[in-house]
């Protein structure tokens, strides 16, 4: 092996220090550029996996965004942790192990598959599946890997009574209702007639009444006073009905900003990574953001005033520019719309992107920079030196949400867990905005939810 080469791989001042971290496998993993199968990926060294660049998910991060969830809410208040679209990107199963560790008692997702997926690595906690399933071979695969279903309508709660009427054991389901949202979930004008429904339904236990609220990361919490007096009239009923059984309403927004609407168990997706659900709700709980980007310098040129780089020419060089290509694009999840409006951090210095992104690669103005070296790390979500990058700053330049920033790292990244001794103090985000081109129930439900006894 070549000293050029050596430096790739046994670089101890690389800040990586990939030898001292343990990966954790991911349910899925990554094809390399040149198209390897699962095997050949699984026989490479970790060096030669994150060659180009990685994903960094810190799970003690994790753990302390789910304690500090919990400092906002009752003790009966249990904790659903939403690990839908692989954890945001981060990884479902070391995702929900980490905030099963933490105290949250059940796990949220949005398929069946996720959800299989979850028991496939050996998860037990209860599961339950937000979308509505509509066909039989869900249902039964469903059913064989323990998780819970969401009943959204008269005609799919009939289909599965049907379904599972001769079961020795009714499924469970959780009724959704429609406040506001209008996306998934009866109307809740016609809650009362469905429950009574589902009450006369073979082989269907309801377990718990639940709503989504659509607006509780905005300003104006108009809606949400609304969407609230509206399931306090359904639940009304249901209780005069006998109804007297585990409730949730509030997401991420709803837990830390509305105290009156956590009743048995609050769905926290966003926030457990970290990531506050709206800016004006940061100051509100101590977040800790639980994923870092990074890539590899993989090439440096020096330029003469007035040449152009990458596709069309958007960024013509007005002096002499040293230039350093980063192997990462937007196959990786760099969204295109960031071209001229990103800054990366390498060795503690921020630095432009310039041109137009590309699939796989993405140019950096390293000219003001001090040394920099082919094999390099460039972080463009993290922490580094002094200087904090954020899913959020990207959300906000490219009028997007971080929701979206962070589930688009999951093709071809591999990603390294760790957990660090300690937290990282809030460090202030630098300048990047210029550019270069309810009333609470008494059921003990964070414990005994899970049980049948609890129902």
């Amino acid at each position: 092996m070549n000293d050029f080469f050596k430096t790739w791989a046994d670089d101890d001042a690389d800040p990586m220090r990939v030898r001292s971290r343990r990966v954790v496998p991911n349910l899925t993993e990554p094809m390399s550029d040149e198209g390897l199968g699962r095997s050949e990926w699984d026989g490479l060294t970790l060096e030669q996996q994150c060659s180009r660049a990685w994903v960094e998910i810190n799970l003690a991060a994790i753990r302390e965004n789910v304690t500090q969830i919990r400092t906002k809410l009752p003790t009966t208040t249990a904790i659903m942790a939403i690990v839908k679209a692989d954890g945001y990107g981060h990884g479902a199963a070391p995702v929900a192990q980490a905030a099963l560790a933490a105290g949250a008692t059940w796990l949220g997702v949005a398929t069946v598959w996720e959800g299989v997926a979850l028991r496939q690595a050996g998860i037990t906690a209860p599961i339950l599946v937000l979308e509505a399933i509509s066909d039989r071979d869900r249902a039964i695969t469903a059913r064989e890997h323990d998780l819970d279903l969401t009943v959204a309508f008269p005609k799919q709660a009939v289909a599965l009574s049907e379904l599972f009427a001769g079961s020795e054991i009714p499924l469970p389901v959780h009724l959704n209702i429609d406040t506001g949202m209008s996306r998934l979930g009866v109307n809740w004008t016609q809650a009362e007639s469905f429950f009574r429904l589902l009450r006369c339904l073979p082989g269907l236990h309801l377990k718990t009444i639940y709503s989504h609220l659509a607006t509780a990361d905005e300003p104006d919490t108009r809606m949400v006073q609304t969407q609230h007096q509206r399931f306090e009239t359904v639940l009304t009923r249901l209780r005069e009905m006998g109804w007297d059984q585990p409730i949730h309403l509030s997401n991420s927004a709803g837990a830390i900003a509305f105290p009156h609407l956590h009743y048995d168990m609050v769905r926290v997706g966003l926030a457990i990574y970290g990531i506050a659900p709206a800016p004006h709700l940061a100051d509100q709980i101590n977040l800790r953001p639980a994923m870092s980007v990074r890539a590899k310098v993989t090439q440096l040129q020096t330029l003469p005033p007035d040449r152009g780089v990458s596709y069309g020419h958007r960024f013509i060089s007005a002096r002499e520019t040293r230039l350093a290509t980063v192997g990462i694009g937007y196959a990786d999840g760099v969204p295109r719309l960031l071209s001229g409006r990103l800054w990366v951090a390498i060795g503690g210095q921020l630095a432009p992107q310039v041109g137009t992104i590309t699939m796989d690669q993405l140019m950096v103005d390293v000219t003001d920079l001090a040394a920099i070296e082919v094999g390099d790390t460039v972080t463009l979500i993290g922490e580094d030196g002094d200087q904090r990058l954020t899913a959020q700053q990207w959300a906000e330049t490219i009028g997007s949400i971080p929701w979206e920033i962070v589930c688009g790292f999951r093709q071809r990244l591999p990603r390294l867990y760790e957990s660090s001794p300690a937290p990282i103090a809030p460090i202030a985000p630098p300048d990047t905005s210029s550019s270069h081109d309810t009333t609470t129930t008494s059921h003990q439900f964070g414990h005994s939810f899970g049980e049948e006894s609890g129902m």
